[in-house]
């Protein structure tokens, strides 16, 4: 019965990917459309961390359960594509050194393996870091290449039938009265505009889901937040470090491949395409995260971005207050049928966030199949130009 059906996914960042796989997995005919290459938004930029959610431990208990719960539901079933080499959260000074119970106590209430470890033994683990560091707590942290995260999930929704197609822009909604009856998109390849019909379109455009949803007149509490990261051309740490207090500017260095990544400031944005980076959050990257790791001073930078997040929340909040969980949105509440939205959370919780709004998918469809991506082994990255 699920076959007879056709979702249109747009977006082919982290959350569109996965629910491609997810949909397809329970029977449905899947077409995905992305503006750019795979993972080119807000997904191919960002910090490439595999949260175990020490980060909101303390801040967000909604937000670290889903971090803990995925992270240890990917290391099953995405075996070729992430390196778990775990994580440390270091004291620089006695405030940090005062957070630490409080640290501890948060991960315990999520659900989150974290062990105070000996400074000596940190200092081994991680020669770069500050000699000076008061304590050390390690957590299951991971790292991600995001275009490798989001090619597993996309080989195997093709291998269950999907299609893909990159570079295609939806330019615009096709409604039939009050329902959304397919997409207009423009093929950058070529040029041409044409229409896909569908029974049913999940927007999955991160921070741009407010522009796609306007073209339905509906509204999405979505909050573009920008943050900026500098890549170090030198790998100097093995284990992802962080400090030990609550989330804040340069605050982090992710290793991925042989660079180390400094993050991030935060700030709210107008325009998710054209985002200035001021060359102060620059420097306050490299200020600040060289108090845990002096040597990101001493080597080149290789690189700076900065990308916008889809923080779920009023445009008057504060960026750093806002739960970096997830919401999914069914449009029919808004007066608009066969249109969803998903957005907010992280690359992490892409497993999660699919199964949510998958559900909401199938129940519209009168689609019974359960989900099943907790269990279903991804496909390798590399399959996905084989199938």
């Amino acid at each position: 019965m699920s076959q007879k059906y056709h979702v249109i996914v747009i977006g082919a960042g982290s959350t569109g990917t996965a629910t491609a796989h997810d949909l397809a997995l329970r029977g449905l005919q899947l077409t995905v459309i992305e503006r750019g290459e795979i993972a080119s938004g807000t997904t191919g930029r960002n910090h490439c961390l595999l949260h175990s959610g020490g980060r909101y431990a303390v801040t967000d208990h909604e937000g670290a359960v889903e971090c803990i719960d995925e992270n240890l539901t990917l290391r099953q079933i995405m075996r070729d594509g992430l390196e778990l080499n775990d994580g440390l959260f270091v004291a620089v000074d006695e405030s940090d050194l005062a957070f630490k119970d409080t640290f501890l106590e948060g991960c315990a209430s999520c659900g989150i393996p974290a062990r105070d470890i000996p400074v000596k033994r940190a200092l081994e683990i991680e020669p770069y870091l500050n000699p000076k560091i008061l304590g050390a707590v390690q957590v299951p942290d991971g790292v991600f290449d995001p275009y490798r995260f989001c090619l597993s999930f996309l080989a195997t929704a093709k291998k269950n039938g999907a299609t893909v197609l990159p570079y295609h822009e939806v330019v615009g909604l096709l409604m039939s009265g009050q329902a959304v009856s397919g997409v207009k998109v423009l093929d950058h390849r070529t040029g041409k505009q044409y229409e896909i019909g569908a029974d049913l379109v999940v927007n999955a455009t991160g921070p741009w889901a407010g522009k796609i949803a306007a073209f339905a007149n509906v509204d999405v509490p979505v909050l573009p937040t920008a943050g900026v990261m500098v890549s170090i051309s030198k790998r100097l740490n093995q284990m992802v470090v962080n400090r030990l207090n609550k989330p804040h500017d340069g605050d982090i260095v992710v290793p991925q491949r042989m660079t180390s990544i400094i993050g991030t400031t935060s700030w709210k944005v107008d325009d998710m395409d054209a985002i200035h980076i001021p060359q102060e959050h620059v420097d306050k990257m490299i200020e600040f995260g060289e108090k845990m790791i002096p040597a990101l001073r001493d080597n080149p930078i290789r690189g700076v971005m900065a990308v916008a997040r889809p923080l779920i929340g009023k445009k008057s909040a504060d960026e750093r207050e806002v739960s970096r969980t997830f919401a999914g949105f069914d449009h029919a509440h808004d007066g608009v049928e066969n249109f969803v939205t998903i957005s907010g959370g992280k690359t992490t919780t892409a497993r999660g966030m699919a199964e949510k709004i998958s559900d909401i998918v199938c129940a519209k469809l009168g689609v019974s199949a359960p989900c099943r991506t907790r269990e279903v082994v991804l496909e390798s990255y590399r399959s996905y130009y084989n199938n």
